[in-house]
């Protein structure tokens, strides 16, 4: 990705727009075809000669054709005959942008890959489901693991449509009125460097595509935040549940000898706010000056190569660390258990309903046990036993059915055909 954004790749896009703008001139007999042959053949890329030149003209692409020009020679003169700076840039960006969606789209892949992979591995391992940081009812590992392949699958979609909604060029001239070029060069560029053309564009290809795209991006790194923090949740040492692999030789503390810290999962939590921030000043590049100013070409030099460097980075950080996390279903069975059967309270309530009760009086018999218990560490099922509603609704056959951590599971084929198919 880095190289991608290299300066080397960057002129090589730009030459690559001059020279296709070139063949459409020449077979529309607006330049010789001899001096496209010379253009190809003598255009080069000299990074130190348009550092010189761009010394003097403070001007990149002035500096860039300037170059060009000189070491073509005579028919340098065609170069960027009728196309303005922002032709070659935003074109040039499309292209860019593009290519580095392709890049995440096969970082995402892999990552579902992975998380495909330990949904099916522990789609019956118990954990205790979590509402408010309180525990609520089971849920299996796995279940949580196809949570997350459905949202990546959704960002996975996202991007492929972010990528082809900023796949967009323009060779339209200096307030996009093809005054002094004809429309068939913008469509034949574009169709060379797998691009569409704008339909309509002012001097710049419209910002809010490229909004579209950061804001994608930024949606992508708050997912990987989202499960990032719950790693760093799982691993907490009172909870235990699940933690990042921990290599031998590596060191959690410069002071502490048993730590075992989440660093991994903390890093990608603090990188997802950069990438947040990106769509933020990306969403501020929409609203330009008229036909276009010089605002967002700044911000895009900075946020372009930052976001997808950084995103790419986290993906694979992330993948790496989910194919080598460390699950603990002891712990999590440990945990389940802890409350000392109240994961169930739900269950008997509607137990209680289905044979006669009324909803507040089992919820308000129900809720006095649960407390009961929640206070003193008291067996629920044991308390509830004892109750003279329950004794009335429910023997012990049926709290043996109720009191039974497979019930639980009864949907999970369901859940995973719709997610996996």
């Amino acid at each position: 990705m880095a190289a991608l954004w290299g300066r080397e790749n960057k002129y090589r896009k730009w030459l690559d727009i001059e020279i296709a703008a070139c063949e459409a001139m020449a077979k529309l007999g607006k330049i010789p075809a001899q001096a496209l042959e010379t253009i190809r053949a003598r255009a080069v890329i000299d990074i130190p000669r348009i550092d010189e030149i761009e010394e003097e003209t403070r001007h990149d692409v002035i500096a860039f054709v300037t170059s060009l020009a000189e070491a073509v020679g005579p028919d340098g003169r065609y170069i960027h005959m009728g196309l303005t700076s922002s032709d070659i840039l935003d074109t040039a960006l499309a292209v860019l942008l593009k290519d580095a969606a392709g890049i995440l789209l096969d970082d995402i892949d892999r990552l579902l890959a992975v998380l495909k992979r330990l949904a099916f591995e522990h789609k019956t391992t118990l954990m205790i489901g979590r509402s408010h940081g309180i525990h609520a009812e089971p849920v299996t590992f796995g279940l949580k693991m196809s949570l997350w392949y459905q949202e990546m699958q959704r960002n996975r979609e996202r991007l492929a449509r972010a990528k082809e909604n900023v796949s967009y060029g323009k060779i339209s001239g200096a307030v996009g009125t093809f005054a002094f070029i004809d429309p068939y060069v913008e469509e034949h560029v574009c169709r060379k460097l797998g691009l569409t053309p704008a339909p309509v564009s002012s001097q710049i290809v419209q910002r809010d595509r490229h909004a579209e795209y950061f804001t994608v991006l930024a949606i992508v790194a708050s997912s990987l935040d989202k499960f990032a923090q719950e790693i760093r949740l799982l691993q907490r040492t009172e909870v235990r549940e699940a933690e990042e692999f921990f290599a031998v030789g590596q060191k959690g503390s410069s002071a502490m000898p048993h730590k075992r810290n989440p660093v991994l999962s903390e890093n990608i939590s603090g990188l997802s706010r950069l990438v947040r921030s990106y769509a933020l000043a990306s969403l501020e590049d929409v609203a330009l000056w008229h036909e276009r100013d010089i605002s967002h070409s700044s911000v895009e030099r900075v946020i372009a190569p930052d976001a997808t460097i950084v995103l790419d980075f986290m993906l694979g950080r992330f993948t790496g660390l989910m194919d080598n996390l460390v699950v603990y279903p002891e712990r999590m069975l440990a945990n389940l258990n802890m409350t000392h059967g109240l994961i169930f309270s739900q269950m008997v309530l509607l137990a209680l309903i289905e044979k006669g009760a009324t909803r507040e009086d089992a919820y308000a018999a129900l809720q006095k046990h649960a407390m009961r218990s929640w206070e003193e560490g008291a067996d629920f099922r044991g308390l509830l036993a004892k109750d003279a509603l329950v004794q009335k609704h429910l023997n012990e056959k049926d709290l043996d059915g109720i009191f039974n951590v497979e019930n639980f599971l009864t949907r999970l084929d369901f859940i995973f055909s719709r997610v996996f198919g």
